[in-house]
């Protein structure tokens, strides 16, 4: 088990690495940050006076190794649009950004696992089959599409939710959350069905599937034969094994929802830390660039290693291989 963990942690500090890699190459042909910071009209030894300062005249071994070490404590360096640090402007985002997420994570498993064994269980309902046929607008739909045809129905024409902005927030500390407050659960409704309706269905589909195959297995067949009742063999053997794989697909799209809630933010002009990377890319603000793409493949790393860890909660046959085979995996 230890050395398991060791396995991943170390993958995942290759990968970070690797990104880091990526974001310092961004500084290095994405603009110049010193033109941006100083304009056309600064002199040449303003130029070089700020060069220096900034450590662009080192070698890109060096700087990469103190980008790096700066990353590694959360300094980004300065906005090149607003002028403040980058670990400030992702504080202020980050829980807009979480407590959608995570709410659109909630939205698409609650929903999503109940109505994905209910049409595994009643295939051949006719409700089934409405939900099938649902569930591949949910995958073909783009999610900007969603969400300005809930701007329309919900916004426009009924005139019951709002259409854009985070409503009223609680602030505790550093972090402001809409949940306590009425206008920020109004708020809150429509980005979150837009961001979780593909998860939703792709959940939906995964658990029909899984749960099908699942009903066909030998172990199945003798639970019946031994007479245990239908919910027993359905929620009690059945489901727990179908959640294996479900909970891979939803962690990864965890990380995915938190990734690519750039549209939904934009769409629904939610302040979280999409849409301000979509202004800094609008603006060539190569630092918070940087800081995102970092930010992302940290949550996909640590989501991963997590997924990881709970197959052994969920799965037994895993821990018994992995004492088996003397840590292999």
């Amino acid at each position: 088990m230890f050395a398991f963990i060791l396995r991943r942690l170390l993958q995942a500090v290759a990968v970070m690495l690797t990104v880091s890699l990526l974001a310092f190459v961004l500084f290095q042909y994405v603009g110049d940050p010193v033109t941006i910071m100083l304009g056309q009209d600064a002199t040449d030894a303003e130029r070089i006076e700020l060069r220096e300062r900034l450590g662009l005249n080192e070698p890109a071994i060096v700087q990469f190794g103190h980008f790096v070490a700066n990353a590694v404590q959360g300094n980004f360096g300065i906005s090149l649009r607003q002028s403040e640090p980058v670990s400030t402007l992702l504080k202020s985002r980050l829980p807009a950004t979480l407590e959608l997420s995570m709410v659109a994570a909630l939205l698409a498993l609650l929903v999503g696992v109940p109505l994905g064994v209910y049409t595994a269980l009643k295939r051949n309902s006719l409700l089934s089959q409405l939900l099938l046929a649902g569930s591949l607008l949910g995958v073909s739909l783009p999610t900007f599409l969603i969400g300005i045809l809930l701007i329309l129905v919900f916004s426009v024409q009924l005139g019951w939710l709002p259409s854009y902005g985070r409503g009223d927030t609680v602030s505790v500390g550093w972090w402001s959350s809409g949940l306590f407050t009425a206008t920020g659960w109004k708020h809150l409704i429509l980005p979150s069905i837009t961001l979780s309706l593909f998860q939703m269905t792709l959940v939906l589909r995964l658990v029909r599937s899984e749960m099908l195959e699942v009903l066909r297995s030998d172990y199945i067949k003798f639970a019946r034969a031994r007479g245990l009742k239908r919910r027993a063999i359905h929620f009690g053997h059945a489901l727990k094994n179908t959640m294996v794989p479900v909970i891979t697909i939803t962690g990864l799209q965890l990380g995915g929802i938190i990734a690519f809630a750039i549209v939904t933010e934009t769409v629904f002009q939610w302040p979280g830390m999409g849409l301000l990377f979509i202004q800094a890319v609008q603006f060539a603000d190569v630092p918070v660039m940087a800081a995102y793409l970092c930010l992302i493949a940290l949550v996909f790393v640590v989501i991963n290693l997590i997924v990881d860890l709970l197959y052994f909660v969920v799965d037994p046959r895993l821990r018994s291989g992995l004492t088996r085979g003397g840590g292999a995996h």
